[in-house]
């Protein structure tokens, strides 16, 4: 008997929208990957740093309602 997956998408995604970043990703070429990622560095409101994978949901957490704070 196979067994039947159920997808479960983050709020606001669905199938479509994976398959459509999936596309653009794949459909990328390496050019226009590392310009993406220069872009993504050069952010001077923002910034990168090692962050232990235990506590990546604490960090998201934060990220969420600092967004919604400024949103509101």
């Amino acid at each position: 008997m196979k067994r039947q997956v159920k997808n479960e998408f983050p709020p606001g995604w669905d199938e479509e929208r994976v398959l459509d970043v999936l596309e653009y990703y794949e459909n990328q070429t390496e050019d226009e990957a590392v310009a993406e990622h220069e872009a993504a560095l050069s952010r001077p409101d923002h910034t990168l740093m090692p962050i232990p994978c235990e506590i990546v949901p604490k960090v998201r957490e934060l990220i969420a309602k600092h967004e919604a704070k400024l949103a509101s």
